[in-house]
């Protein structure tokens, strides 16, 4: 693609060719906002980041190949007017569009999930609800890209726009029709996500987390807002959990932009949850849509599994899958990696999961789920990430000391911190709690002290593979560890 041809008549966008009659006619090869991506042909991004200017990255951008900049006034300001130069206010949005553009090509329905818990979940049901409708469908978001063939690392829950515009290009040429995204905070905050054609978006709950970055939870939520207010189609959907706190707010906003709203929950006035409980091998739900009731067996653990299915369910709905159709997919649902995972039984009737649990709402929500099933003592193992907000660390302690019996605080990703420091932050407000560093000794203590009934909950990694502690990330995946020590200790 020429340049003039990639940049011209995107809002926003100053394009600055000169007086040259062969400025603009530069073959682009590529697009990156790190300069060590750079090759021959590349349109260079030069974005502030949280550690780091990409203006400080020009001449080695230039120096590799770069044919024209991205920049802010101000930076353009500074340099030689013969490098041909994209002018914007906002250079995260700017490259999202310019990256839409480079790679044109989208599945033809593309849904986005936001919140701060469910997310995953939710993109996994939708993804299997339409592939059991017939459609070929891939999800994009923690646990990677997802398909019928497999899954592909991403990095990111919402990578960087160049990667998701290559992304969707790829697996539109693939074949696939229907696309679940899951859409971050950070995602939306950084523009990651402009450039999607996304047609209907869903809203889970709102909960603490991430105020490391977000200068407080007003602008956490403003972040999450984006995707109703200026992310989704003007003509799409929203399907929103009513029995948020924060409904009302997203409601106004999507109608404000024209969306049409379903609203989704006990409170729900479009999808209403008339019953839910727990069953021997999941949960029993029963659910009127359209003025007509449905009993649904679900094979998930905790109620609000059954919440997330069900937005999954208005998803699929509000871009064109029969209801009959949605709603018999639910029965056949399978959970997402390290979401309420079931990866254990002891002989003795004793239970073990695995969840991604790590705010203080979804541990309590966790294991508030868990005590249905549990007919003798609810055990967790929880611990805290370092180099994020540490206001959550005492409320994680005081979520597991409310709802479960026995709590063992270790060590989940210390990265740069103390984390003896981080686990006396959660121990605070968890008296009673025993303290393990190990982790992996931590698990093994909290098996060993498993009794007959009893259900124990590994919480905050999730399907995470590693444990990163001063600098170095190490091999460590909950589930394989349990399995391990199961069979190490002849529980199994």
């Amino acid at each position: 693609m020429r340049l003039r041809e990639l940049a011209s008549g995107i809002d926003g966008v100053d394009v600055r060719f000169g007086n040259d009659p062969a400025r603009g006619d530069e073959r682009v090869t590529g697009l990156s906002a790190d300069s060590m991506d750079i090759a021959p042909g590349f349109v260079f991004a030069a974005i502030a980041g949280t550690l780091e200017d990409g203006a400080k990255y020009i001449s080695d951008a230039i120096e590799a190949g770069a044919v024209a900049l991205l920049v802010t006034p101000d930076v353009a300001a500074s340099l030689d007017k013969k490098m041909p130069l994209l002018v914007s206010e906002n250079p995260r949005a700017a490259l999202a569009h310019l990256a839409a553009r480079f790679c044109p090509t989208q599945p033809d329905v593309i849904c986005a999930v936001t919140g701060t818990n469910g997310k995953t979940s939710v993109a996994s049901f939708l993804r299997q609800i339409w592939k059991a409708s017939g459609k070929k469908s891939a999800s994009m978001g923690t646990l990677g890209v997802v398909t019928d063939e497999g899954s592909t690392p991403l990095g990111h829950t919402t990578p960087d726009p160049v990667k998701v515009h290559q992304t969707l290009s790829r697996l539109a040429q693939a074949g696939v029709t229907h696309l679940v995204l899951e859409a971050s905070s950070h995602g939306l905050a950084q523009h990651r996500l402009d450039g999607v054609k996304v047609a209907a978006g869903a809203f889970t709950n709102l909960s603490r987390d991430h105020l490391d970055y977000h200068e407080s939870f007003e602008d956490y939520l403003a972040a999450k807002m984006r995707l109703f207010t200026e992310v989704i189609r003007k003509d799409g959907a929203a399907v929103l959990n009513a029995d948020s706190e924060c409904f009302a707010a997203v409601r106004d906003a999507a109608t404000a932009r024209g969306l049409s709203v379903m609203s989704v929950g006990v409170s729900g006035t479009d999808i209403y949850i008339d019953q839910v409980g727990p069953t021997a091998n999941g949960l029993m739900l029963a659910l009127t849509y359209g003025g007509k009731k449905h009993d649904l067996s679900l094979p998930l653990v905790g109620a609000f599994q059954a919440s997330n299915a069900l937005m999954a369910a208005g998803l699929a709905i509000a871009t064109g899958t029969p209801p009959e159709q949605a709603f018999e997919a639910l029965e056949h649902l399978v959970g997402a990696e390290g979401r309420m995972d079931r990866v254990a039984a002891l002989p003795n009737g004793a239970a073990v999961f695995v969840d991604y649990a790590h705010t203080p709402d979804a541990l309590a929500t966790a294991l508030g789920a868990l005590r249905p099933h549990t007919e003798g003592r609810l055990h967790v193992v929880i611990g805290a990430g370092g180099d994020r907000d540490r206001g959550k660390r005492p409320q994680m302690g005081k979520s597991a000391s409310e709802f479960a019996d026995v709590v063992i605080v270790t060590d989940d990703n210390p990265r740069n911190e103390d984390p003896a420091t981080i686990r006396a932050e959660i121990l605070g407000a968890a008296p009673g709690a025993q303290e393990i560093a190990d982790r992996r000794a931590a698990i093994d203590a909290a098996l060993g002290g498993l009794e007959p009934g009893d259900v124990l909950l590994v919480a905050g990694k999730g399907h995470e593979s590693g444990q990163s502690a001063k600098g170095v990330t190490e091999p460590f995946k909950d589930t394989d560890v349990i399995r391990e020590l199961m069979t190490e200790g002849a529980r199994s």
